[in-house]
């Protein structure tokens, strides 16, 4: 094997690491910052009584199923780049990216049943912690959902080394944990704000 096979090898070994440092990095960041407010959330519920939990909205089922089909698109999605399937690819993350703005104007529209019901931000603690966990959910779904549509504008450049194209899969790849993790995040808040009342 010739030195620069080696240090191409090499090159593309750490830029693949680079992308999962990364998202680990990032994922570690977010799950402190919801494990600091789900600990706030489950103290404060039982320690006053003006805790009220609302009636949720039950567009909140549909936020769930569209972010758990958004998990399988997004495998799906990585699965055919792997294959060297490009139009499976953009195809499955077109999927992805509309499941995801779906999904927050699913948020959207809870918040509004919400106002009509009188569920204000400062009405009392219990909503507050539900518009601060959806809105900061929402907000981190929305970078995911950029980083995707970045991908998709990559699509449509032809990688012309083997390292590019491991560069394009190492991010992919990242941004395939990143949106699992984001899926499973909204199950967790799902749970808590529906049965820890």
């Amino acid at each position: 094997m010739s030195a620069a096979v080696v240090a191409k090898q090499s090159l593309s070994v750490s830029s693949y690491d680079r992308y999962r440092i990364g998202v680990w990095v990032a994922i570690s960041s977010i799950l402190m910052l919801f494990v600091a407010l789900t600990s706030a959330y489950i103290v404060r519920s039982a320690s006053g009584n003006d805790w009220q939990p609302i009636v949720m909205p039950k567009v909140l089922w549909l936020s769930t199923a569209l972010i758990l089909i958004s998990s399988f698109t997004m495998e799906r999605s990585r699965r055919s780049l792997n294959q060297q399937n490009d139009t499976s690819y953009g195809r499955w993350l077109i999927i992805t990216i509309a499941l995801g703005l779906a999904f927050l104007a699913s948020q959207v529209i809870a918040w509004r049943q919400l106002v009509h019901q009188g569920a204000y931000l400062a009405s009392n603690p219990y909503n507050s912690f539900f518009y601060l966990f959806t809105a900061a959910h929402g907000l981190h779904l929305l970078g995911g959902i950029l980083a995707l549509i970045y991908l998709l504008l990559r699509t449509t450049k032809k990688r012309g080394t083997v390292e590019g194209e491991l560069r394009r899969g190492a991010a992919a790849g990242a941004a395939t944990i990143y949106w699992h993790f984001m899926d499973g995040l909204w199950v967790v808040l799902f749970l808590l704000l529906f049965f820890w009342k």
